[in-house]
């Protein structure tokens, strides 16, 4: 027999069980001071954590036993996404003692350097883990986009390792991968921005049918379907591939630190994380930051052919584009001229700017700076001139939506795609062979369709990648300064190259 009720959520009729309030209020004062220090990475709203610390997911239920009047209590962890166990553990009330605030706050130190989003290092693949406090635990969460080509769907989640914090003399660190329960693992802390993560215990990721047991589970988590009902060929070999590449991985994984990007009241939109189409290779997760006159989409998840990393796309906010009326729009003849005719435009520009910078260092090493101060100055208030221009014209365009279909030939997984847009720009978009092989920048056309939507009109391949926002609020996530996250770009691209 058993009174189930929830912690903190909704109140339920059986709620007369006091067991664990009357256990948990004791420590309220300590653990509410504790969790809203800011030093260890976790947020002040309380409603998430409450002052206990308690995840809203938490579930307790009391034994009740007439013959044995102390009672136990046991916290049913939720039954993640794709697994097939659910983790019980007991929680006496001797260990919700005066000590516990202090065992917390030293566990919460020594691992407080691993709180944030990070970028594991699988190969051309990546990935978004982003590691929190969650109740007792530190979990670390892996964010996976939903199944293609549902490219508004919910985020899916699923723990990959979680640290005890109630522990009196080490912090007990589990392996949350497979299908068997948490088991022994390892973290390294290697530098402030940098740790690892090892299994003890491999053989709880295994399954009694084998690989081929493992490989169908993996594809109905990873793709929602069975290998059966892919019928593109090249699109199962590269499923394969991944698979075959990523299980090297379930052991030992290494995780770099990544920022969200800084934003500014004048950008387009927010920027932030996104998830994209991108053909056979399914969903992926991008990264839209601003930089100027410039947008940046840089992979946070990849492929063989643009790895993780690396910028995807790149749009020339200088540059906005015109689209035609509807009937010539879905001419791909007539968009693709427009888009080549910004193309050369971009082109003579940097070829004078090229030019002029070439003239005024000959100028400045024959000793005529006086001569060459005054026209600079004009055709920098020129500039200025030309460029509040085009803001005051993009911000005007911004307030009508026009409408908007794909051109005939153009080749879109998601259908189910806005038929009006805000404003357009031009771009250029990274492809390559298999492997990052010849890579190549392209020209494309950048539709900005609403706050939490864009697309991107790859002229060469003749495609269409429909982007959405990811919806979640990352904690510890922000950039301690521009410079730091222009770096962190740097360096996750650095690692693919």
């Amino acid at each position: 027999m058993s009174k189930v009720f929830v912690l903190p959520g909704g109140k339920t009729r059986d709620q007369q069980c006091s067991g664990p309030n009357s256990l948990l209020s004791k420590q309220q004062t300590g653990l509410q001071r504790l969790l809203q220090k800011a030093e260890y990475g976790v947020c002040e709203n309380l409603r998430k954590l409450e002052i206990t610390g308690v995840s809203c997911r938490d579930v307790y239920a009391k034994r009740i036993n007439p013959r044995v009047k102390s009672g136990r209590f046991m916290k049913i962890l939720p039954d993640y996404e794709h697994m097939e166990y659910r983790d019980v553990y007991t929680c006496r009330g001797r260990s919700l003692d005066s000590n516990s605030p202090g065992i917390i706050a030293e566990v919460l130190h020594r691992y407080r350097h691993i709180l944030g989003l990070w970028q594991p290092d699988i190969g051309p693949y990546g990935g978004l883990l982003n590691v929190v406090v969650d109740g007792f635990f530190i979990i670390g969460w892996m964010y996976l986009p939903p199944h293609d080509p549902h490219v508004d769907d919910p985020m899916r989640f699923k723990p990959l390792f979680r640290i005890h914090l109630m522990e009196r003399k080490s912090a007990t660190v589990e392996c949350m991968y497979g299908h068997k329960g948490p088991h022994n693992g390892h973290i390294q802390i290697v530098k402030k921005d940098e740790f690892s993560t090892k299994c003890n215990q491999t053989d709880h990721h295994r399954m009694s049918g084998g690989r081929q047991e493992e490989f169908r589970t993996w594809l109905r988590e990873e793709w929602g379907r069975t290998l059966e009902d892919i019928f593109h060929e090249h699109m199962q070999e590269l499923i394969l591939m991944k698979f075959i590449y990523t299980s090297q991985y379930d052991n030992c994984l290494t995780y770099r630190r990544i920022y969200l990007p800084p934003s500014n009241a004048d950008d387009l939109l927010k920027p932030g994380l996104f998830k994209g189409t991108y053909g056979s290779h399914g969903l992926e997760i991008v990264m839209l930051s601003f930089h100027g006159k410039k947008a940046k989409g840089t992979k946070i998840t990849g492929d063989p052919n643009i790895p993780a990393g690396q910028q995807t796309v790149e749009i020339d906010l200088a540059h906005p584009i015109q689209l035609p009326d509807i009937e010539n729009l879905c001419n791909f003849n007539e968009l693709s001229r427009i888009v080549l005719e910004v193309q050369e435009q971009v082109r003579r520009e940097q070829q004078e700017e090229e030019e002029g910078q070439d003239k005024e260092e000959g100028r400045s090493r024959q000793g005529d700076s006086q001569q060459v101060e005054q026209p600079v100055q004009r055709d920098d208030a020129e500039a200025e001139g030309t460029e509040a221009a085009g803001v005051a014209a993009t911000q005007e365009s911004a307030l009508t939506l026009q409408p908007f279909v794909l051109p005939v030939g153009v080749i879109s997984r998601n259908k189910d795609y806005p038929r009006t847009c805000r404003m357009c720009f031009y771009g250029t978009g990274l492809i390559a062979g298999h492997g990052f092989t010849s890579p190549e920048r392209t020209p494309g056309i950048f539709i900005l369709f609403d706050d939490d939507r864009f697309g991107f009109i790859w002229l060469e391949l003749k495609s269409f990648s429909l982007y959405s926002r990811i919806k979640v609020s990352f904690q510890n996530a922000e950039a301690p300064s521009r410079e730091a996250f222009d770096e962190m770009l740097k360096n996750i691209q650095l690692m693919t190259t």
